[in-house]
């Protein structure tokens, strides 16, 4: 009826056998739950977006941070040891290896055989040329020279008689000649027992050190037997070789300079005084022996030695110490030092690596034949501090020296 007032109804209620059954036949959920899930989602998308922008402004003001502290704390600059670079005389050598023998050097021998009766050295005694060594048993050769100086007595009577019966013409020429036949006999019996008793009788043969003793008293000793070595140790011969090129650059009476591992530090002075006339086929190289006095017998034969030839020194070139150079793998190199104008005006110190070529060494010293000039300012100690154009400043001490006397390791 018009007027009438038509309630309003609320749908019914699904119940749950419904939902259940709309869910197994694959109906949508209500929409009612999709705003939340959107809201979720942009809460974690900000939270993320907050976090990784905080990471990264962090990481940004950390690295300005460091850069900004490095750039304004450099670090001070390096003390280093300088040299200038000067020109001079280039020594040059022929250098070998060689060994030394001694100019008179033998081992002691009996040229008889016989029993040792006295022995009359010390072992490592120096000895004067005559000195008696050795006494071998003599009695038996003693005996035979009293006897035949009896019979030459007894011969030299019997011939005055003779000779003077002769002249009276008492006696044959004949008994003349035989006595002075016999006289001459027993006189050359006593020459050749005398030179046995001599040769019983071991002397030094020059003067030199003994070495050690190889006998005992009362054994018996056969002809040639070592009794013990004696050397002269104030000359000795300096045996070496060097390239058959170098011939043309040395001559004898030319100075050398000897140096062994024995004595570091210490230079001996040899002259040559034989060139061998023959170069070897097998190694094309050339003997060269020189003299060398060695009056405290600090070198003994044997020694394995290095030798060089002084030759004529080489034309002016840079020297630097030895303790300049940086010897590396890939080359040779010194830091050379710059002088750049600051900001304050004060001039700044740089090390600036500069490759160079080497040439001879000696005396804790180097040629330098290309990288550096004369004059320059190069660092002699402290190269590990050091990279290339590196801040420098120069302290006032000498470059290292190597000990006057090392000791070996």
């Amino acid at each position: 009826m018009d007027g009438d007032l038509n309630p309003i109804v609320a749908p019914p209620k699904a119940d749950a056998a419904d939902t259940v059954g709309r869910e197994r036949l694959g109906a949508p959920r209500p929409v009612a739950d999709r705003p939340k899930t959107l809201r979720w989602l942009l809460i974690v998308g900000a939270v993320l977006v907050l976090v990784l922008g905080g990471l990264y402004g962090f990481n940004r003001y950390r690295s300005q941070a460091i850069s900004a502290f490095f750039a304004h704390n450099k670090p001070p600059p390096a003390a280093i040891s300088a040299v200038t670079a000067v020109s001079a005389a280039v020594p040059h050598f022929a250098t070998g290896i060689g060994s030394i023998t001694a100019v008179h050097q033998v081992t002691v021998t009996p040229e008889l055989g016989g029993r040792v009766t006295a022995i009359m050295f010390k072992a490592g005694a120096e000895v004067a040329a005559g000195d008696p060594l050795v006494q071998i048993n003599d009695a038996p050769d003693q005996g035979d020279l009293l006897n035949y100086q009896a019979q030459a007595r007894w011969a030299a009577v019997s011939l005055d008689r003779a000779k003077a019966l002769a002249q009276r013409q008492a006696g044959p020429q004949q008994t003349v000649d035989q006595t002075q036949m016999q006289l001459d006999e027993a006189r050359a019996q006593i020459i050749k027992t005398e030179a046995i008793i001599a040769q019983k009788l071991i002397r030094a043969p020059f003067a030199g050190r003994l070495g050690v003793r190889q006998i005992d008293l009362g054994q018996y000793l056969n002809a040639g037997a070592p009794i013990v070595t004696l050397t002269d140790l104030k000359h000795l011969f300096v045996n070496f070789t060097l390239p058959s090129t170098e011939r043309g650059e040395i001559a004898t009476g030319q100075s050398v300079n000897v140096t062994a591992d024995a004595f570091p530090g210490r230079t001996f002075t040899a002259t040559i005084t034989t060139i061998d006339p023959q170069i070897r086929a097998d190694t094309r190289t050339l003997t060269v022996q020189a003299t060398l006095a060695n009056p405290d017998e600090a070198l003994l034969p044997g020694m394995f030695v290095n030798a060089a030839v002084v030759l004529p020194a080489q034309p002016d070139q840079v020297v630097l110490p030895a303790t300049a150079v940086d010897y590396t793998l890939y080359g040779d190199s010194v830091y050379v030092i710059r002088k750049e104008d600051a900001a304050a005006g004060k001039p700044v110190l740089k090390a600036v690596r500069t490759p160079v070529k080497t040439g001879a060494r000696w005396d804790n010293k180097v040629a330098i034949l290309s990288g550096v000039k004369p004059g320059e300012e190069v660092v002699a100690a402290g190269q590990i501090k050091l990279q290339d154009g590196a801040q420098v400043t120069v302290t006032g001490n000498p470059p290292p020296q190597p000990p006057a006397h090392p000791t070996p390791q």
